[in-house]
This record gives structure tokens, C-alpha cells and sequence, in this order.
């Protein structure tokens, strides 16, 4: 594996995974990398990107092999995905304009980043920012 090709990939339970899809990328810039849906048009697996980042959605059905739950099923948050941009403030515009609910308004931090937060149409919660941790070092 590449130094730069990501390691780390969330996988995300959405009640309703095509919709997730359409609106990551719309609202938050995600590029759709491979989407699988079944016959009736379905999404039963995507993996989407955001620079060298990727996440993967998944439908997030009862019977599901992990127990994973939507937080809008489930009636919590138990993770935050966070996300560095180069340009918070025309991020922030973006995924306001298409809808995402800010739960932490665009600020700067007392430790030197810029960010906010959001919550998705199924409660995930996202946290952009112009923060990055320090890689480890060779």
C-alpha cells in the first residue's frame, strides 16, 4: 500500500443508502468511487471519496451482519467523522445550501483550525476542518 492511499475507511449505515449517497456528494463534495445497486435501484454498497479520504455507505437494515444501526435508528451519535478541507468557509456555504443541519457553526478554534460541524440526513455527524493530525513520523 501507497503512503498516501487512506487506511482507515469508515463504513456508514444509512436507512436509506442511495439517498445518502446523492446527498454527500451533493452537500458535502463526496465523488462517488463505485456504487452498487441491485435491480430495483437500491444502493447496497458505495464507497465514496473526498480527496484521498474514503468512506463507504451501506443500507443499514435489522438483519445487517454487524448489528450496525443508523444513528436516526438508534436515537444517538457514538462517532464523528472528521474531515480536512482546504477551504472551510466555501465548504460551510456549500453544505448549507444544499440543506445539511450545522450543529457547530463555522469558527475558528483555540487550537488554530478552522471547522464546523454537521449532522447528515441520517444523524451522522461530520466535522470539516482545515485541521490535520501530525503524521507519524519515519
Amino acid at each position: 500500500m501507497a503512503d498516501s492511499a487512506p487506511n482507515i475507511f469508515p463504513d456508514l449505515v444509512y436507512s436509506d443508502a442511495k439517498a445518502a449517497v446523492e446527498f454527500l456528494c451533493r452537500a458535502f463534495g463526496f465523488e462517488p468511487l463505485d456504487v452498487m445497486a441491485g435491480p430495483d435501484g437500491e444502493v447496497y454498497h458505495a464507497e465514496l471519496r473526498y480527496g484521498s479520504g474514503t468512506i463507504m455507505v451501506e443500507p443499514a437494515e435489522d438483519n445487517n451482519e454487524y448489528g450496525m444501526r443508523s444513528p436516526s435508528k438508534l436515537g444517538a451519535v457514538t462517532a464523528a467523522i472528521c474531515v480536512y478541507v482546504a477551504d472551510p468557509d466555501a465548504h460551510y456555504a456549500r453544505a448549507v445550501a444544499e440543506g445539511a443541519e450545522i450543529i457547530v457553526e463555522l469558527r475558528d478554534t483555540n487550537y488554530g483550525a478552522r471547522s464546523y460541524t454537521a449532522r447528515d440526513l441520517d444523524g451522522h455527524v461530520w466535522t470539516f476542518s482545515t485541521y490535520q493530525p501530525t503524521p507519524p513520523s519515519t
